[in-house]
């Protein structure tokens, strides 16, 4: 059971500032009132202290547990369903409704005027798996790396429902099925009949709207989709930092298949 459920552990955790909701733009809502239905709003939990271990850094950062109001209240609903049918045993499909994400902050971010960034896509075969046919598990460690070495730190925002440029889990499979049979990685989604990227970037731009306000950011990223998406919802200052690690004889023609699609990286990179 998910016990921030419970209608009182949710009020001692507002009461304690650990359960927060905001806008689309950062600002704070009222986490005891109805979430409004035709706006976008993120719950927050946190900050948690967090120990962590990613690529050789030891770091303790804190940590916060986001999600969309619209999938919480879903949950919540489904939750009273089965409480009321005695249904503990399906509890675990609670945890397949709604996409998690998680905030990582590193040091005091909020001391730089320009805050390094990570938003992070989720890839479960590179990020816990160590998966070299593509570099998300080496960027992923590489970011940590190079936000802990910053004197003020920075944050990575790790974006839960992001598997396969947000085509999920069981589709990337099928692409990989795709690319084996010489398909790039953007051809073989085509393939599918689905989109080359079909991520949404709503819930990061909301997440930095709060944690860093209207100061201007450096992203560690390649992808000027990923930039322009951020740009759409009104974070205008960002500086792209390169970002590219974890090259393989695995994963080059991958990554030529992203140069070619236009990502910000050289021919001579993918040499490393």
């Amino acid at each position: 059971m998910f016990t921030y459920l419970n209608p009182q552990i949710r009020e001692r955790l507002i009461e304690d500032g650990k359960l927060l909701r905001i806008d689309a733009t950062g600002n704070r809502l009222d986490p005891r009132a109805a979430p409004p239905a035709d706006a976008l709003s993120v719950n927050l939990l946190g900050p948690i202290p967090l120990p962590v271990h990613i690529g050789g850094v030891r770091h303790v950062v804190d940590w916060y547990a986001t999600v969309r109001s619209s999938e919480l209240r879903e949950v919540e609903e489904l939750a009273t369903t089965l409480r009321e049918s005695g249904g503990q045993h399906l509890f675990s499909m609670l945890a397949s409704s709604m996409a998690v994400n998680s905030v990582l902050v590193v040091g005091n971010p909020e001391e730089s005027e320009s805050p390094l960034v990570r938003v992070h896509s989720s890839c479960l075969t590179g990020d816990v798996f160590g998966s070299e046919r593509c570099e998300c598990g080496p960027q992923l460690a590489d970011a940590v790396g190079r936000i802990c070495e910053e004197d003020t730190g920075g944050l990575l925002i790790y974006m839960a429902g992001h598997e396969g440029r947000g085509i999920g889990l069981w589709a990337k499979a099928a692409t990989y099925l795709l690319q084996d049979g010489g398909e790039d990685t953007y051809q073989a989604n085509q393939s599918l009949g689905l989109p080359e990227d079909s991520r949404d970037f709503s819930d990061a731009a909301a997440l930095l709207h709060f944690f860093v306000g209207n100061r201007p950011i450096r992203l560690l990223t390649n992808n000027p989709k990923k930039i322009a998406d951020l740009t759409e919802y009104g974070l205008s200052e960002i500086t792209p930092i390169k970002h590219v690690t974890g090259v393989s004889e695995w994963n080059r023609r991958y990554l030529a298949a992203k140069l070619n699609w236009g990502h910000r990286i050289e021919s001579s990179d993918l040499d490393e």
